[in-house]
């Protein structure tokens, strides 16, 4: 495969693709933070779904070049109403699509890591059967963990900033550093020149 930025051939993937789904970066303190710090490991590229297609018309082939291009997708969002934002939900309903990410020949995605971080507005207590969302985080992001087992990935535990809104600056740079290192942690280990 060659490397377009530099014209060399490179191993078929590498790095960490950051998928970043917030409509309204602007006003998150949380999602800004949390991205700024996952930009500046070395070897993950950005991309940002609202930034990219604000009118939803999603590239699909620009989009499934750059997941075969790396070993993990990691998912970025913050969680509305249960679930992912919409365009993040579009991405990967016309994406992920059959005999490319699963199915008869969809192998594309066999063997990366699927990664998700997302923010909530509730605490952590409200995340379980007694709380005031009765279900866990776990259980709300179970979709995307059979996505993951759908398309023969390995499902990597999830980041979770639970209380997003209401974090003070220095809550949210101890989170933003907690987010860099789990990223870089996730990285494939490079060979030493």
């Amino acid at each position: 495969m060659s490397d377009a930025t530099t014209g060399s051939v490179t191993p078929a993937t590498s790095g960490l693709l950051l998928v970043l789904a917030h409509p309204a970066l602007e006003r998150s303190r949380a999602n800004r933070a949390l991205a700024k710090a996952a930009k500046s490991v070395s070897g993950v590229t950005f991309k940002d779904l609202y930034e990219s297609y604000p009118d939803f018309v999603v590239d699909i082939e620009t989009e499934q070049a750059a997941l075969v291009a790396h070993d993990v997708v990691a998912l970025q969002f913050p969680l509305f109403w249960y679930s992912t934002p919409s365009l993040l939900k579009e991405w990967l309903d016309i994406v992920w699509l059959h005999g490319f990410a699963y199915g008869e020949d969809g192998e594309a995605l066999k063997g990366k890591k699927l990664f998700v971080a997302c923010t909530t507005g509730g605490s952590a207590k409200a995340y379980h059967a007694h709380g005031y969302n009765r279900f866990s985080l776990d259980e709300f992001l179970r979709p995307l963990e059979q996505t993951a087992h759908l398309c023969g990935m390995e499902w990597e535990t999830p980041f979770v900033v639970h209380g997003a809104s209401v974090k003070d600056d220095a809550a949210l740079k101890s989170e933003a550093e907690r987010y860099k290192a789990r990223i870089a942690s996730l990285l494939p280990a490079r060979a030493e020149a």
